[in-house]
């Protein structure tokens, strides 16, 4: 009896290390996610080429789990897809990042894709006699509501004291350019590739570059789920390092880079070049500076920027109310870029 009593002992105390082993470790292969779920837009940055040269997956199948892509149009999409918890990462447009957050999506901000300058525009048809912003006065202008896009167009036409005189059409990219083929709407503002399709029949009056400029910063931005996050924090950290991977490649291999992502979207590398030039690609150091989205201590300055667009969608009619700076502090979560960081170190 006595050394059956030991062994059960052992037995116990050996199961219990090995459990102890295993919770230590955070996610074993037991409690991962069959599938991770990635949402992504049809713009040439950091995501397109991780995309395209496999670095998610390069992370992810050697835990078992499948990468699974899905392609949405728009930041109103995306939201879709997450109030339904049917995706874990999703790009959108920053403003569709304070939409989120007004309408209490359980999601943070988690990366900066890239600044947005050139590769966002308004686009004025040929022959619609459209030469300076003042000239917009009662043409139809198509774009897509709650976008980084609408945001911009919205701000132009308020300093111009005109946002009353126009006629502005809510459309997805798509729509956008087969309604400019049609010759239904004087201009638009949208961004690459769809941008690009305007310009054989138009001109670029202004790009969120110069309006930027202006104070008026834009950025395409990436949302993940908090459910996923805060149970698989380092398959978080794994998808950082797979964007991370995808703007190391373009800062290293430009030329390479922009050939994969024409490929990807199907334009022409040259048109590739001009979208990815248009915009600034940032590094994790740059992620945390205090310019951007700060880190764990110091709340950086694109929090702000989200504030601000908030209050001025709320004054557009656009967000019922806009949350508080504390909410967009809390908003965006600069830790997976930091673990990734220590990581690499």
């Amino acid at each position: 009896m006595q050394i059956k009593k030991k062994k059960l002992i052992v037995t116990f105390l050996m199961s219990f290390l090995i459990v102890l082993t295993a919770c230590s470790s955070g996610e074993t292969n037991a409690t991962l996610p069959e599938k991770v779920n990635i949402g992504y837009l049809r713009v040439p940055n950091d995501e397109m080429i991780a995309k395209s040269q496999a670095y998610f997956e390069k992370y992810y199948e050697d835990k078992g789990i499948e990468t699974n892509f899905i392609v949405f149009d728009s930041g109103v999409e995306a939201n879709q897809a997450f109030a339904s918890g049917s995706v874990d990462f999703a790009s959108m447009g920053h403003t569709n990042g304070v939409v989120a957050l007004s309408r209490g999506i359980p999601v943070e901000l988690i990366w900066l894709h890239e600044i947005l300058g050139e590769t966002e525009g308004l686009a004025v048809r040929e022959g619609a006699g459209i030469s300076s912003l003042q000239d917009l006065k009662g043409k139809k202008i198509a774009t897509t509501f709650a976008s980084t896009s609408h945001y911009s167009l919205l701000q132009i036409l308020k300093e111009e004291r005109i946002e009353d005189q126009v006629e502005l059409l809510d459309m997805q990219t798509v729509d956008i350019v087969a309604a400019w083929e049609r010759g239904d709407i004087d201009a638009a503002y949208t961004w690459q590739p769809s941008l690009g399709a305007l310009l054989d029949k138009g001109n670029i009056l202004i790009s969120s570059k110069e309006i930027s400029e202006m104070g008026h910063q834009t950025a395409n931005i990436v949302l993940a789920r908090k459910a996923f996050t805060e149970e698989y924090p380092e398959l978080t950290v794994d998808f950082i390092a797979g964007l991370v991977e995808g703007g190391d490649f373009y800062r290293g291999n430009p030329e390479e880079a922009t050939v994969i992502s024409a490929d990807a979207l199907g334009i022409t590398p040259e048109e590739a070049t001009i979208q990815m030039e248009g915009s600034l690609w940032l590094t994790p150091k740059e992620e945390i500076s205090s310019d951007y989205i700060g880190t764990s201590e110091q709340v950086g300055g694109f929090s702000k920027v989200m504030k601000e667009s908030s209050d001025f969608l709320q004054g557009q009619g656009l967000i019922p109310k806009s949350p508080s700076q504390e909410e967009f502090d809390t908003f965006i979560n600069p830790e997976f870029v930091e673990m990734y960081l220590e990581r690499e170190d």
